[in-house]
């Protein structure tokens, strides 16, 4: 019983200091920088800047399978996985596309540009440019499901049709946490809106 009560604590104290490191991570973190132009009721209305990405079109739409294979896609890209063996640091959130074939995407750096960055091994990651665009952003917490993706979706668009705000059929999942963290766990549903300005 002293040996398991050892090795529990061992095991508890690891997970204390990984769930730290994870909480520590995050406060260094390179976000997606955006502006909060209008708060409603459940949702807001944000603003984001032109950003550069590199992503990968994965070939199906469940998000268990999809993230994971995407994830490790790209992540081999910025663990090394590169004509210079570089190393870019982790940016936040991961998006993925909510599209019959997903799409995954890593934002890059702000040091980097198309030009300064390392060419992936792997050919199917691309760098992609986002343009400044105006989005709906609904949240949720915990661990992300397809279930959970899609029940928010639908509330994001009843929300937006029973305020008037047009919105695209440009839906992402924005995901903040690493898969180990088991805390305060971010979860965001966004939608581009239609380039009409609001009168909301």
């Amino acid at each position: 019983m002293k040996i398991i009560s050892i090795l529990l604590g061992i095991v508890l104290l690891a997970f204390v200091i990984i769930q730290l490191f994870a909480l520590n991570s995050q406060r260094n973190i390179e976000t997606y920088h955006y502006k909060v132009t209008k708060k409603y009721d459940g949702f807001e209305i944000r603003t984001y800047d032109a950003t550069l990405f590199t992503s990968v079109k994965l070939s199906t739409k469940n998000y268990k399978e999809s993230s994971s294979k995407g994830f490790s896609i790209l992540a081999g890209y910025i663990f090394g996985g590169n004509d210079r063996n570089e190393k870019i640091a982790m940016t936040s959130p991961v998006a993925m596309s909510l599209e019959d074939s997903m799409t995954m995407l890593f934002m890059v750096p702000k040091k980097f540009d198309k030009q300064t960055l390392p060419q992936p091994n792997q050919s199917q990651i691309k760098f992609r440019e986002e343009p400044a665009k105006t989005v709906a952003a609904i949240a949720f917490n915990g661990w992300a499901d397809d279930e959970k993706i899609e029940t928010y979706k639908q509330k994001l668009i009843t929300a937006l049709e029973k305020e008037g705000i047009p919105f695209t059929n440009r839906f992402y999942f924005l995901g903040y946490n690493a898969p180990y963290e088991f805390f305060n766990r971010k979860n965001e549903v966004i939608v581009e809106l239609q380039k009409e300005p609001l009168d909301h």
